[in-house]
């Protein structure tokens, strides 16, 4: 479901004690970005921060719930390492700041260590072998005529 009219500015007014945090549209939702690392989402007129480990059980605890979506192929719900903020500090300011940092860093820290692990084209373990070349008749009479001198 697409935002309301008014939820960008909101979710932009009640950060901004941040500073420098830009949303930008994204299926019928938005990324909250600073310093070109995505550390939230906005969809279905909620905000969802990206969490590491301590950020999420403390979300939970809070009533937070998973940012999620199905896929159109197999019907199958994914869930992302986002979670929503929760309902008290979509009143106050000083805490959903305090919970963006965290998201921020966590975006951050996230963002480092999938740079540091090689991609698959990039690691010749998980390379695709070559492909084989295949023998027509010519070459394999070739063959069996070298071995038979």
């Amino acid at each position: 479901m697409p935002l309301s009219p008014n939820f960008m500015t909101y979710a932009l007014d009640l950060l901004a004690g941040f500073g420098g945090i830009e949303a930008k549209s994204m299926f019928g939702g938005a990324g909250l970005y600073c310093d070109g690392v995505m550390f939230g989402i906005l969809d279905d007129d909620v905000i969802y921060l990206r969490v590491d480990d301590a950020l999420q059980a403390e979300l939970e605890e809070h009533g937070s719930a998973p940012w999620s979506y199905s896929v159109k192929g197999d019907g199958a719900v994914r869930k992302m390492g986002y979670w929503s903020l929760p309902e008290a500090a979509a009143d106050d300011p000083d805490e959903a700041v305090m919970l963006a940092r965290r998201a921020y860093a966590a975006a951050v820290k996230r963002q480092a260590l999938h740079a540091t692990k090689p991609r698959s084209r990039d690691n010749p373990a998980k390379a695709k072998p070559a492909a084989k070349t295949k023998k027509t008749a010519a070459t394999k009479t070739r063959g069996l005529a070298k071995a038979k001198k």
